[in-house]
């Protein structure tokens, strides 16, 4: 069999209320680096920033370990896929042409090593919320977009950041709730739905919930939520035969 496929998500670089952030940022680097040898793809399912909106001339400042890790990785041969999340959507081209990576902004199904993969970061699907849909409509119109990069870059950026650290600062600690059961998950809900009109699929992986899970959908499908890069430091990993999830500790990556 090949190398190992990586999966991770929800890092959430650049927030204003992660006050651990440059240690957070150097951790998943060292990470990227400890796998690059065992590798063929790496698949970032999602809010990797916390806010990120390209302008024309203008990307986001920092980030550039991150960056450089990415572009090392692919000059290096490793296939690396973005998949645009609920905060960093706003992406036009700089990360493809300058990192090198692939970057998904709808859900995608594709064979790895055999095996049928369902992939997304997971904001929208079986979420039920008006207001969120509305607001998630908002997000993704080419309207809304081109008047926010009409906008000076300092205050875009400073709209884009405060409005993430709100939306963070809402929740008890800065975290997401805690595994709500089977039957109030809306993923859980969403793939046991999708799987009885799509019975190829083996495994079902998101990010967005910043839980861990790892759920049976019936006798022949798995689904994994990939916890998060802020406080879990988890990913999963697929052999070809095996799909794991597993915890960074720094200098013990087995995997």
């Amino acid at each position: 069999m090949g190398k190992n496929v990586y999966f991770l998500s929800d890092a959430h670089l650049g927030s204003r209320a992660i006050p651990h952030g440059r240690m957070q940022e150097r951790r998943l680097v060292r990470f990227l680096d400890d796998i690059k040898d065992k590798a063929s793809a790496i698949y970032l399912l999602g809010d990797m920033f916390d806010f990120w909106n390209e302008y024309r001339h203008v990307v986001p400042k920092g980030h550039t370990r991150f960056l450089g890790k990415l572009s090392e990785l692919t000059d290096s041969g490793v296939e690396v896929h973005f998949f645009a999340g609920n905060h960093d959507l706003w992406t036009y081209g700089y990360l493809e042409e300058e990192c090198g990576v692939i970057v998904h902004k709808a859900p995608v199904t594709t064979e790895i090593y055999g095996k049928v993969f369902f992939l997304a970061h997971g904001d929208g699907l079986g979420d039920p919320d008006r207001k969120y849909k509305i607001l998630r409509r908002v997000f993704h119109s080419r309207v809304c977009q081109r008047l926010l990069n009409f906008m000076h870059p300092w205050w875009g950026m400073a709209l884009g950041l405060n409005w993430a650290k709100h939306s963070r600062l809402k929740r008890a600690d800065g975290k997401e709730e805690p595994f709500m059961g089977e039957d109030k998950e809306y993923l859980v809900k969403f793939a046991r739905d999708y799987k009885q009109s799509h019975d190829n699929i083996d495994y079902f992986l998101f990010g967005h919930r910043h839980i861990e899970l790892d759920l049976a959908i019936d006798k022949s499908t798995r689904m994994l939520i990939l916890g998060d890069w802020i406080w879990q430091f988890t990913y999963a990993v697929f052999d070809g035969e095996h799909l794991f999830l597993g915890e960074y500790v720094e200098g013990e990556s087995k995997f």
